[in-house]
């Protein structure tokens, strides 16, 4: 990594809360993180007709297993890094290496790979190996993102258009490719991460005109963010410009 770079603001672990404040953060969350809601908005019809096994690679902090029915047997799996990330430790995660998943050949009925591909070093490995422990008919279901900032830096490796990962995807059947969003959702994004930084200056002193360009901005970014929501909900918008990928892959 460049001596001279800096990851300004890591990004804030996807965790699911209980109770009722818990329920309110989610909502906060999910409408704020445009990334998250789009990912939450794939995933959740998908895993809740999951049956059988499933291996979340890359768990980090397991946010959407609450997604999953419960008599669905959940393994989640991430590298030790992942502590570094401010993932919180779970006695339950099992460790690997970032390549090689430590599970027999077709020990699985489905896999979940959720933002984790553009930080493998080798990303047709780590897909090839989730084909690997698929029993056939299971079902592969991926994200990845695409306008995103650089995070979790230096582990930070890739970005994909949907015709590269049609192309890692081949050894499956029925690959179904979709946008995140759109050119509207990634504006939204962008100025709600720009408002983010300059609300956390690399020195402290500059808060104080950072904090009036935050405050200027700030109607714009809620304005940009209403016009987002509204545009997952009526179609507006372009596809080729979008927050990210999701991927559902069957093994034949």
């Amino acid at each position: 990594m460049p001596a001279d770079f800096v990851e300004q603001f890591k990004p804030i672990p996807v965790r699911r809360h209980d109770g009722l404040f818990g329920r309110l953060l989610n909502a906060i969350r999910l409408t704020v993180d445009l990334q998250l809601l789009t990912c939450t908005r794939f995933l959740k019809p998908r895993l809740a007709r999951t049956s059988g096994a499933l291996l979340d690679v890359g768990c980090g902090e397991m946010p959407f297993r609450s997604l999953l029915p419960t008599s669905v047997r959940y393994t989640g799996i991430d590298v030790p890094e992942a502590m570094s990330f401010g993932m919180d430790e779970h006695d339950d995660i099992v460790t690997f290496d970032g390549a090689n998943i430590p599970f027999p050949d077709a020990s699985h009925d489905a896999v979940l790979c959720t933002e984790v591909l553009e930080h493998a070093v080798d990303p047709l490995k780590l897909i090839q190996e989730m084909h690997r422990v698929l029993r056939p008919g299971g079902v592969c279901l991926v994200t990845v993102p695409f306008a995103a900032r650089v995070h979790h830096a230096p582990y930070d490796f890739h970005r994909f258009t949907r015709f590269r990962l049609a192309a890692m995807f081949s050894a499956f059947n029925d690959v179904e490719i979709i946008e995140r969003g759109n050119d509207i959702t990634v504006i939204a994004n962008k100025l709600i991460v720009l408002c983010a930084r300059l609300l956390q200056p690399k020195q402290g002193w500059a808060l104080l005109y950072n904090g009036v360009f935050a405050l200027l901005l700030a109607p714009f970014a809620v304005f940009a963010l209403a016009c987002a929501h509204l545009s997952l909900v009526f179609g507006w918008g372009s596809k080729n410009d979008p927050l990210g990928y999701a991927v559902t892959a069957r093994k034949a």
